[in-house]
């Protein structure tokens, strides 16, 4: 049994909300938190699309989401759904004729954004193609794109603004009788979406979209997330996420699953625990790590490797994973196997040594679990 459980003292106990599904995968209730991106190419150019929801989708991403900004894209849009191995959601903004052209052309889902898709009459045609195409929706409420009386009441964008908005649309999507919905209230500040998300939270059932919108780049955009996110997801709140990164779409799927596996919510491959090295160390722990970070993308099964450079830490640390790797003299570290050590191995030999034990434990932990299944 792998070592990478659960204890109950980290348990997150999850906030209760409807479950809907979003084309094959649910999302909501006791479904396991769903992790999405969003190309970034432009949605007529299929062949570049379909490669970056491949790649994402390789990655582990649930969802992907398509921008429809115009009527060549929805035309497109149908191509990319039937090559998509993931269910596609289609970005709706402006043009309410483009949800209607996106739900014919087979997405899973519409994101509409109560800001700007238009008047009550344009969201109940959405909502009838919808319906009559098997789609769900998501009420995508941005900070920075609220509605015009709602800037006027509040002066400015706030997480009581946010909220409004989104409870508005929703009472639009429950009179007309249509309840497959999820929902989100994104801003660039982390503060006011804690603050809107946590009201959303207590004023509705329905699955929420976590996200930090336009967060930045790779490094910042990723620690603006894991604060916000995190913060969240610790307190049961979020069903879905997606980690909004100036960067290729894959590396929010990596840092959205980092989160995940952070907090025990989702697992997902090999988690690598290693030290920052120092003078202590009993070889180069940095470039071993980004090598086994490269060699091990592979694996999808969910298992711990812990990368120590010394004796001070590495035992204590090897304990509690599958596959353990501890410097110690004289060229050579000790290899440790579900937490107990095994065998003494030259520092020349670790990578490939341990690339072949972590693929030899994923091969028992997939074995064990269709036995189990």
């Amino acid at each position: 049994m792998s070592l990478n459980h659960i204890r109950p003292w980290r348990n997150i106990e999850r906030r209760k909300s409807r479950q809907i599904m979003v084309g094959s995968v649910p999302v909501g209730g006791d479904a396991p938190i769903t992790v999405q991106t969003m190309t970034n190419t432009l949605t007529t150019d299929v062949k570049g699309t379909l490669d970056q929801v491949i790649r994402s989708a390789e990655a582990g991403a649930d969802i992907v989401r398509v921008s429809v900004p115009d009527e060549a894209s929805a035309k497109a849009l149908k191509e990319i759904v039937r090559e998509s191995p993931v269910p596609i959601v289609a970005d709706i903004h402006f043009h309410y004729r483009r949800g209607i052209e996106a739900a014919e052309a087979g997405a899973a889902c519409l994101r509409i954004n109560p800001g700007n898709i238009g008047d009550e009459k344009r969201v109940r045609e959405v909502i009838k193609a919808a319906r009559d195409n098997n789609c769900s929706i998501r009420i995508g409420v941005n900070a920075g794109s609220l509605e015009k009386h709602l800037l006027e009441k509040y002066g400015e964008p706030t997480p009581d603004a946010m909220v409004e908005s989104g409870l508005d649309h929703i009472k639009i999507l429950q009179d007309n009788d249509f309840h497959e919905f999820k929902i989100s209230c994104k801003a660039s500040d982390v503060f006011m979406a804690a603050a809107a998300y946590q009201m959303l939270a207590d004023a509705t059932d329905a699955p929420i979209h976590l996200g930090i919108t336009e967060a930045g780049g790779l490094m910042s955009g990723t620690i603006k997330s894991a604060i916000g996110l995190g913060n969240l997801l610790w307190m049961g709140i979020g069903d879905t996420i997606r980690v909004s990164l100036s960067a290729d779409p894959v590396e929010e799927v990596k840092v959205g699953y980092e989160i995940l596996k952070s907090l025990g919510l989702r697992h997902r491959g090999v988690n690598i625990i290693s030290c920052p090295s120092c003078a202590r160390q009993g070889f180069d722990v940095i470039k071993t790590v980004e090598a086994l970070e490269t060699r091990l993308q592979h694996i999808r099964t969910p298992m711990s490797l812990s990368i120590i450079g010394c004796v001070v830490n590495g035992p204590g640390e090897a304990l509690m994973t599958d596959v353990g790797f501890t410097g110690g003299g004289n060229g050579a570290g000790m290899v440790y196997l579900a937490g107990k050590q095994s065998h003494k191995l030259g520092n020349e030999q670790m990578i490939e040594h341990i690339v072949e034990q972590v693929e030899r434990k994923a091969a028992e932990l997939e074995a064990l679990a269709k036995a189990e299944a």
